[in-house]
C-alpha cells in the first residue's frame, strides 16, 4: 500500500490511514526518508489518527523515522495519538523517545512550526538549499 506523503510549502505531511503490515511501515519509512533528504522540506508532520492498534514494530517503526527525520536536519511531529494507542504503548514499556506528540492536526502543524522558528533562531537556517 502507497502512503501519500503531500507537501505543503515548506513540510511534509502525511496521514496514516489504516493499520500497517510490517512491510507497509518499513516501505512508508523509505519513502518519507527519501522525499524528506529530497525536498526543500524543514518540517515533517504524521497524523496517525486513524490506527487503532500499533505494536511494538509499528512503535519502533515509528520512532526510528522520527529520529532518522531529524538527523536529515528536519523537524517532526506525530500527532493524533488515540488514547487506547498511548495506553498500550505505555503498557509494553514502547515509549516514543524523543519524538515531539500533538493531540491533532491543527496542533501538530503548529507545534512543527514552532519547533522550526526555535531551531532556526537558535541555530540559523535548518538547512541551506
Amino acid at each position: 500500500m502507497k502512503i501519500s506523503i503531500l507537501k505543503l510549502g515548506d513540510l511534509l505531511l502525511t496521514s496514516l490511514q489504516e493499520d500497517l503490515t510490517d512491510q507497509d511501515a518499513v516501505d512508508f519509512q523509505q519513502d518519507l526518508l527519501r522525499m524528506t533528504a529530497s525536498s526543500a522540506a524543514v518540517g515533517v508532520v504524521i497524523d496517525i489518527t486513524s490506527i487503532e492498534i500499533v505494536d511494538s514494530y509499528m512503535a519502533r517503526i515509528l520512532n526510528d523515522t522520527a529520529n532518522m527525520v531529524r538527523l536529515l536536519g528536519t523537524e517532526i511531529v506525530i500527532c493524533g495519538i488515540q488514547s487506547a494507542v498511548a495506553l498500550t504503548l505505555m503498557e509494553m514499556g514502547r515509549e516514543l523517545i524523543g519524538v515531539e506528540a500533538a493531540l491533532n492536526l491543527d496542533l501538530g502543524i503548529a507545534k512543527v512550526r514552532k519547533l522550526i522558528d526555535t531551531r532556526q533562531r537558535s541555530d540559523g537556517p535548518i538547512r541551506d538549499r
